[in-house]
């Protein structure tokens, strides 16, 4: 019997992943984050305000709220996880905390953040 020589099945690299540095409390995100249902995988989007950031360098942890139906939702999503594949920045807004847990008490147009205007580099 001839041995055959099993080769193993390199995965494909991970495609090159967009995520920008100057996210921050009080952004409004949308992340695109990968979703495995059975045997098939598509690319959610889950939109909302960051309310916390923690970790430094390849720990870090985004922490993003928004109101689904009434309810609010928060999830928290690793940057260095290969679930996500991009990181868009809707809008940023002015805040003077790190942690923005004072959101979560908050309704309506309270939970409103004053938005930041941001300077075109063209």
């Amino acid at each position: 019997m001839a041995k055959e020589k099993k080769t193993k099945e390199k995965k494909p690299k991970i495609e090159e992943r967009i995520i920008p540095e100057d996210i921050r409390p009080g952004a409004t995100v949308r992340v695109y984050h990968k979703v495995i249902e059975g045997d098939k995988e598509r690319v959610q989007v889950f939109e909302g305000t960051v309310i916390s950031i923690r970790g430094e360098k390849g720990n870090k942890m985004l922490t993003v709220r928004k109101i689904s139906r009434g309810i609010g939702v928060e999830r928290i999503f690793p940057l260095s996880s290969p679930i996500i594949t991009k990181i868009e920045i809707k809008k940023i807004a002015k805040v003077r905390r790190a942690k923005l847990y004072y959101l979560r008490t908050k309704k309506g147009q309270d939970a409103r953040l004053k938005e930041e205007k941001i300077e075109s580099a063209s």
